[in-house]
């Protein structure tokens, strides 16, 4: 029989569709019902900002911090210096501390977005697993914490034993990030009072050392929670497109190219990423799923104005949806759209339709620059030109020129 919870988080995540796992379901539910619990999630400082495939989780801590529960963002400043290895084909490339600490800022704006950091009893705390990490001494941290792993298991967990079976190599330092993030858990229990993990369902393995670390060491219970992995009804993952990762800060992807990402949704997709990615009533994100034909696409207008308020505010929004609509409907060119902006000394010899093409973000390399060109895909101002070679000078940029990249895709050229 299919358990039903009666804590508001639980059944909330899976009326929505957040659920994969959880390592005792009804323990975890009789534990919500009894009062605030604290949960986090971590996040590994690899890039300047988090992007579209982190959101899931970032609303699943809303929703913890929504039904009156405490979350916690866990900033990898000290596991980022080794790097998890999970599902992973080759070793993460080092970063200085001085750019873990710069991501970490980058990450942080993100995160003040959706969730309250002065919420009173629940406010969401921040914290920087470097606290406790950095300042191990490893002979101590070999005797207290090394002794209770088993490298038999370790070695059997999926994210490990695909690294191995494909004969790629696993460094000895990779092989104790799983060490590093149990031992994150067990801090966290000691001095937080956490009692549970949440992330993808690709943490699996490292949650459930955490928990049995935390057993061994402290004889406390701890549980764990994991989304599943998304992908689009076309079977690609979930936060890719062709011009690369969908990121969150607004420095490195415009709301509008933001908003627009959320607008192309499949019909298939509509309905599961309104329950996942907003706010929206269940009822009402089952009645925008179940529209067909044209309104399917103001389904789609409503998906993209809810993400990207809750991201970038409701300004954007409607400053994105009003650029859209000026562009693919009336042809017009938007004040929101992506922009290139180019000095006088760079177009003094002028610069060709395919530089421009790649400058503008809309291919990566000159290329795919050219190939789109010669299969009619660009058009300069509305009007399809074929010639990869056509060349731009300061007078064809006095008014801003618009590009186009199929139908969906548009940049604005101009001199700064």
């Amino acid at each position: 029989m299919t358990y039903h919870p009666k804590s508001d988080f639980l059944s909330i995540i899976i009326e929505r569709g957040y659920l994969a796992d959880c390592t005792d379901l009804q323990e975890l539910d009789a534990t919500l019902k009894k009062g605030m619990v604290t949960a986090y999630i971590g996040y590994d400082a690899t890039a300047a900002s988090l992007h579209v495939g982190h959101l899931l989780n970032i609303m699943l801590l809303r929703w913890f911090q929504k039904t009156g529960n405490k979350p916690i963002t866990l900033m990898g400043g000290g596991t980022t210096k080794v790097g998890d290895p999970s599902f992973r084909s080759e070793e993460r490339p080092l970063l200085t501390p001085e750019k873990i600490d710069e991501n970490i800022d980058g990450m942080g704006r993100v995160f003040a977005r959706y969730l309250d950091y002065d919420a009173g009893d629940n406010a969401a705390r921040m914290l920087n697993n470097a606290e406790w990490l950095d300042n191990l001494n490893y002979l101590d941290f070999l005797r207290d914490i090394g002794r209770h792993f088993s490298v038999n298991r370790m070695l059997s967990f999926e994210s490990v034993k695909s690294r191995l079976d494909r004969e790629q190599s696993l460094s000895f330092l990779e092989f104790n990030y799983m060490i590093l993030q149990a031992y994150d858990f067990l801090e966290l229990n000691r001095r937080y009072g956490c009692l549970l993990q949440m992330g993808g369902s690709d943490q699996w393995g490292n949650i459930i050392n955490g928990i049995d670390l935390t057993r061994r060491v402290l004889d406390t219970d701890l549980f764990g929670l994991t989304t599943p992995l998304l992908t689009t009804s076309d079977g690609r993952k979930m936060g890719k497109s062709q011009g690369g990762a969908i990121w969150l800060n607004g420095e490195m992807l415009s709301p509008y190219e933001f908003w627009q990402f959320w607008r192309n949704t499949t019909d298939a997709d509509v309905g599961r990423f309104l329950k996942l990615y907003t706010d929206l009533p269940l009822v009402e994100c089952e009645r925008l799923a179940a529209l067909g034909g044209s309104e399917i696409n103001e389904a789609k207008v409503i998906l993209a104005n809810e993400v990207t308020t809750l991201l970038h505010g409701a300004e954007a929004a409607v400053n994105a949806e009003a650029t859209a609509r000026e562009v693919f409907e009336r042809g017009g060119v938007g004040e929101e759209l992506p922009r290139l902006q180019l000095t006088v000394d760079e177009v003094s010899d002028g610069i060709s339709l395919a530089q421009l093409v790649v400058r503008s973000g809309l291919a990566k390399t000159g290329k795919d620059g050219k190939r789109l060109i010669a299969d009619g895909g660009v058009r300069v101002n509305d009007e399809i030109c074929l010639d990869p070679g056509r060349m731009f000078g300061a007078g064809d940029l006095a008014d801003p020129l618009k590009l186009s990249a199929g139908k969906k895709r548009h940049a604005l050229v101009s001199l700064g």
